[in-house]
């Protein structure tokens, strides 16, 4: 069974950036449907405990922890999306890194959009939250905070199977290559240099 050619740059940008304009799009939908019709700090069940609304807005993160810090959480989401777009301009070339890094800038986006457009103002808006499942979690949450937190595991798994952005599987005998090379450069070069 061949394997696919790796993606161009362009390809898993597009790709990237589909995906990311999906999730905010649907993220700031469900944020707007739920500050329509949701009352404020009122548990609405949906499907008993297991799934209930209840809406928020939230100035600091998880746990309305750092409320007072807000514009700290806008600078690093900013980086965050920073950093996604860079790889996605330069490094991306495998078709489920475009997918997983697209999700994770969809749901980056969508609290970055609160923290720059919503009340109490720029950089300091809260983000709106309204999924609760008590169940799970004591959390409150958005569609957003779904994506960052699923792909934020699929990258972690992604990595623990040796998956590169590239679209290549690292292995022990690639390690092995890799470190020996290290070790036959000539001290001040880099390794792999030639």
């Amino acid at each position: 069974m061949r394997s696919r050619p790796p993606l161009r740059s362009a390809a898993a940008g597009i790709i990237i950036a589909i995906l990311a304009v999906v999730v905010l799009a649907a993220d700031q939908l469900a944020k707007t449907v739920a500050i329509d019709s949701l009352p404020p700090e009122r548990v609405v069940p949906v499907i008993g405990e297991a799934l209930q609304f209840y809406l928020v807005r939230n100035p600091g993160a998880a746990f309305s922890l750092g409320e007072g810090v807000t514009w700290i959480f806008t600078i690093a989401l900013a980086i965050v999306a920073g950093i996604i777009v860079y790889l996605a301009a330069r490094r991306v070339h495998s078709r489920l890194w475009a997918v997983v890094l697209g999700l994770l800038l969809g749901g980056v986006l969508g609290n970055l959009t609160d923290r720059l457009l919503r009340e109490p103002g720029f950089p300091v808006g809260h983000v709106v939250d309204f999924i609760s499942t008590p169940w799970m979690m004591p959390a409150i949450y958005n569609v957003a905070d779904v994506f960052i937190v699923s792909m934020m595991i699929s990258v972690a798994i992604l990595v623990l199977f040796g998956l590169r952005l590239d679209g290549t599987r690292e292995t022990k005998a690639s390690r092995s290559t890799e470190s020996a090379a290290a070790d036959d450069a000539p001290s001040g070069a880099e390794p792999g240099a030639r």
